[in-house]
């Protein structure tokens, strides 16, 4: 029968010996990250991937993510599971404490990322899309937008995406053809087609908050040109919780080989209200910060 056992002794090796926990101790925030605090914490992890994650890798990919009247159903198992790893605080690990994360060293969440992805890579894309744009929406967001949005994305109520290809367009983002309209009140209205578009849709978190890449009516052509914007699945109310929704939705999802579990999806965006990150012509950035993350 498949099994999955966490490598933790050459987890333990390479962050006690080839890494140097006191050189990690003296970065700012991460002065608690001890030996004694790390070895419990690799422990926990790899009993969760070997308990609870890896016991839905084959179901889930069997079952596979369902679609009808635009909303996406995960396979059995999972949004339970999805819950209890966000309440145990493993989506925040590594995030500012200011968000309400635990401010852990990366060096440490790698390892915890090795052990979910061996375990279950469709259910560790749900949670590596959320992170990837935690730190983009923190390293180039207003800090009012990281108000609104970061404490729901660490504690894992709500998640995040990253809007990139094209039907027309695949790499080559320059030819990317979504518009984002100013609006008035400082916002802005997007439409256009999305493609293959990981954990664009499902019934995980409340809500889902997609970083979008679109262009300006003034933008230049190419990738210079290119800006990132924030569009939230469903619109924050005056009390911080997803509110009406919002003009973004899943038109279909794909059909593919393997990775079931995570939703690969089209997302259509009417009149998409959305919030610009980083500056016009600027979306590179927030990509790259995203993707090397």
């Amino acid at each position: 029968m498949p099994s999955y056992s966490a490598p933790l002794r050459d987890m333990q090796f390479v962050y006690n010996e080839l890494f140097d926990p006191a050189e990690i101790c003296a970065l700012p925030g991460c002065e608690d990250a001890t030996v004694d605090l790390v070895e419990p914490v690799l422990e926990e992890a790899a009993r969760l991937a070997e308990n609870e994650l890896f016991p839905l890798n084959a179901t889930g990919d069997s079952h596979g993510c369902q679609f009808e009247g635009g909303e996406v159903t995960t396979p059995p198992g999972f949004a339970k599971a999805y819950q209890e790893y966000a309440e145990g605080g493993w989506i925040g690990l590594p995030c500012d404490p200011k968000y309400g994360g635990q401010g852990m060293p990366g060096a440490l969440n790698v390892l915890l990322e090795e052990m979910g992805c061996s375990a279950n890579v469709s259910f560790a894309t749900y949670v590596g899309l959320t992170r990837g744009a935690y730190r983009t929406i923190n390293t180039f967001a207003s800090d009012e937008i990281k108000d609104r949005y970061l404490p729901k994305m660490v504690s894992g109520i709500w998640s995040g995406t990253m809007c990139l290809t094209e039907p027309q367009c695949g790499t080559d983002l320059g030819l990317i053809r979504t518009k984002a309209i100013p609006a008035d009140d400082g916002s802005y209205q997007l439409t256009g087609t999305k493609i293959f578009i990981t954990a664009g849709e499902h019934d995980l978190t409340e809500n889902i908050i997609h970083l979008v890449l679109a262009r300006l009516p003034d933008a230049p052509v190419g990738i210079k040109g290119i800006s990132l914007f924030l569009v939230p699945k469903f619109l924050p109310d005056a009390d911080g919780e997803a509110g009406e929704r919002n003009g973004i939705r899943c038109a279909r999802i794909e059909s593919k080989m393997g990775i079931k579990a995570s939703a690969t999806c089209e997302m259509s965006l009417e009149n998409a209200k959305g919030w610009l990150i980083g500056g016009a012509h600027k979306g590179m950035r927030g990509l790259f910060a995203m993707m090397n993350d």
